[in-house]
This record gives structure tokens, sequence and C-alpha cells, in this order.
């Protein structure tokens, strides 16, 4: 009969053990804004857990109070399974012929793996697999034991909290602010690379929430168009001529100059245009119609150029390069695009996409970024020098190409298709095995 009011001790004790890991990686790894939502919707427990992992002071002692009580649960367990099960095991073995030396650590050794075998499966590794597995039902349903636990061990919490803290003084180690749910972007990223593997998000999603992330290293540079692609118009055009442009031009706004390109004042609008028109039957004065136009440098990330435009409430920058001069023009939809893909953007109207051939190889155009072309080639072109892969091609041959030079960059071989002027306008790749384009 004591034997079985032990094991019943033992299990009693192994799951507050369970319950307090439970409870400290279920609060650790519960999301925030979960709690949040359910709080709005009015779930009376989320609405008090929330002050709790908001704040990183009271998700300390929250932590703090699992911990004690798993130190505690598995002190206690050793003890009175030791004492309970050990010696009765030592005893049983010494009426079986053992000495009672033998008997009495044998029984101790047996015991003790028993006992940390037992607390480490069904005390620790079930509860927290379960824990992160269900970290929102597992937080809220634990919130009212744990509760109960601060107010016992509060006192408890606050002289070790506060020894901690003195030590590390002593040790001249500055303090953590507590524990904050804080991810770096590459963490983030592996987040939604784990949750897409785990079914919570299709491919597209994964792929839009994986690239809005790439908005901080997203340069202007890497999103424009390019200047020799730009459609600007002279600041003394007569009324005819910005009439003209307003009825042929596919855009919809350009940017204006003083005598070249890159003395850029502002922009214009065809419905600016159309409106002068209807109401005067011409477009002469048409200058007054031009507004101040945004300047960003080509470093500029993406998100920042976005705060840019917001704050300038405007759709169009024009982008410099190191030197002071125009680069070239950047627009809302071509970060936009960054996020969404396939994204109609007027100044890309007529954009070539690379394209699979029968014979294996595939169609890139010249300005097609070294970062998407990566899928298309099976390798990365990398290099300091370049953005595009027509740079990268001009960059190894080290002169302007005609058409028709053949090379090899990385494994790949390359063919220089057709030249736009100084330009490389289309290449022929024979992409590596394996690279997603060339399926």
């Amino acid at each position: 009969m004591s034997v079985a009011i032990a094991l019943v001790v033992v299990v009693v004790l192994t799951a507050f053990t369970a319950l307090y890991v439970a409870a400290e990686f279920a609060t650790v790894g519960v999301r925030q804004s979960r709690i949040a939502q359910l709080a709005d919707e009015g779930h009376p427990v989320a609405r008090r857990l929330l002050p709790i992992i908001s704040d990183s002071h009271r998700l300390d002692r929250y932590i703090a109070a699992s911990q004690i009580g798993i130190t505690l649960s598995g002190l206690i367990l050793g003890a009175y399974g030791q004492s309970r099960l050990g010696d009765g095991l030592g005893v049983l073995l010494e009426r079986t012929g053992w000495t009672a030396a033998a008997a009495a650590s044998t029984g101790t050794v047996v015991t003790l793996l028993a006992l940390t075998a037992f607390n480490v499966v069904f005390g620790e590794l079930v509860p927290k697999s379960l824990a992160l597995q269900f970290p929102t039902q597992v937080s809220l349903w634990l919130y009212w034991p744990m509760t109960a636990s601060l107010a016992v061990f509060r006192w408890f919490i606050g002289l070790l909290n506060g020894s901690g803290l003195m030590v590390l003084r002593l040790m001249g180690v500055q303090s953590a602010d507590g524990h904050r749910h804080i991810h770096s972007p590459d963490e983030i990223s592996m987040l939604i690379a784990e949750s897409k593997d785990g079914g919570l998000l299709d491919a597209e999603e994964e792929h839009r929430l994986s690239q809005a992330l790439q908005l901080g290293r997203r340069t202007a540079k890497q999103l424009m168009v390019p200047r020799r692609f730009i459609q600007a118009i002279e600041a003394s055009s007569d009324g005819a001529a910005i009439l003209a442009w307003a009825i042929d031009s596919p855009f919809t706004r350009a940017p204006v100059y003083r005598g070249q390109i890159d003395e850029c004042i502002g922009f214009i609008q065809t419905k600016d245009v159309a409106a002068r028109f209807a109401a005067q039957g011409n477009a002469d004065g048409w200058q007054d119609l031009v507004k101040p136009i945004t300047i960003v440098p080509s470093t500029l990330t993406a998100d920042r150029i976005v705060a840019e435009l917001r704050a300038r409430r405007a759709r169009l920058a024009v982008v410099l390069d190191e030197y002071g001069g125009v680069d070239g023009i950047v627009t809302l939809e071509d970060i936009l695009a960054e996020l969404v893909g396939g994204v109609a953007d007027e100044f890309k109207a007529d954009e070539a996409r690379p394209e699979p051939l029968p014979d294996g190889r595939v169609r890139l155009p010249g300005t097609l970024r070294l970062d998407e072309a990566a899928e298309w080639l099976g390798v990365e072109w990398a290099d300091d020098e370049a953005d595009t892969v027509g740079g990268r091609v001009l960059v190894a041959l080290g002169t302007v190409p005609d058409g028709g030079e053949r090379l090899t960059i990385d494994g790949v071989e390359v063919e220089v298709e057709r030249m736009d002027g100084p330009a490389i306008r289309s290449l022929l790749v024979r992409p590596w095995p394996g690279a997603e384009g060339s399926a």
C-alpha cells in the first residue's frame, strides 16, 4: 500500500513539473497579437494574460514562478522518491541475498534513473512539445494555476531576482530588460518558412511575406527604371509639344527637366494637361502645372522610400547617383511589385521577362536584376560592380559587345543575343541542372 501511495505522489509531483514547464514555454512562445485579438473579442482569461506578456517585468516574474515551481517539484520528487522507493528497493534486494551495501547502492541508482527518465519524458519533453505546438491554448489554460503560484512564490521571486541582479552587477554585466518577444528579420524569415512547411501558409503567402521582409534590403537602384529608359520633358517645350505628349504617351506622368535631365525640376501629369486643354483649348503655360518631385539617393531602401513618398504624398521619385546625377526613377508601383508581383507599372509596361526556350536555354532580358536571375541560372551571379545580368556580362567581357559573343560565367554558358546601343538587350543562357526556370 505504501508503494502505491508513493507512486501516486511521484505522478502528482511530475504533473506539477509538467504544469510549470508547459506554462514557461507557452507563455514565452505565445504571440502577443493573438492574445490581444482574443482579448478584443472578449475572452476573459486573455484580457488578464495580455498585460503580463506585454510587460517585460511582469513576464519576468511569471517565468520566475515557473522556474521555481520546476525546481521545487523536481527536488521534492527526487528526495521523496529516493526515500520511499529507493530504500524499499534496497530492502527487497537484500532479502533476495544481496549484501546490505550492494542492495542499498543498487536501489539508489535504479530509483534515480527511473525517476529521472519518467520526469524527463512526462514532466518536461511532453509538456514542452504541447506548449510549443499549442502556445495560445496552453497559456490560457494554465493562467489560473500560475496566478496562484505567483501569489505563493512572490517573496521568493523577489529574493532570487534581487540576488541575481546583485551578482550580475558584481560581474559588471548589464541585466537584460526582461523577456521580450523580439525577432530579427532573418529569424522572422525562418519562422515564415517553418509556417509554410507546417501548412499554415501557402506558397504564395510565404513568398509575399518573405518579399515584404526584403523591403529593408532593396535599394532604389535595384528597383528603379534606369536613366536611359526615362521619357522626360524639357521645360522649354511649347504647349503643342506637351499636348502631343499627353495624347501619344502611354505614361500618365513624366519628369520635367531644364537643359539636361540631371536638372530635373519636377513632374507633370497628363490629367492636368487634359484639364488645361479642356479649359482654354490649348496647353500653353503648362509649366505652371509642374509639381515638385521627390528626390532620393540610389542607396535608400524601399521601406524608407515608401515613407518619403507618403510624407510628400507623391507616387514618383527621382533617383540620384553618388555624383548627384539622375540615375533613374522609382515609383510606388515598383515597390508594390516587390510584394505581390505582376503589378502593371506604366514605366515598365514593355519590360521583357525570362523566357524558356525549346533547346533548354533561357532568354533573359539584360535589365533583369541579379537576385531575380538566380532562380533561372541555378547559381548566383554576385558582383559589386553590376546589379543586372547585362551589367554582369559587360563586367565579364570588359568591353561593349557587338552581339553574338559567347562566354561562361560561374559555369553558366552565356550568349549575347541582342544589343540596344551600348546596352545588352537580351541574353541566351543555359542554366545549371536543377534551376527553377529550366524545368
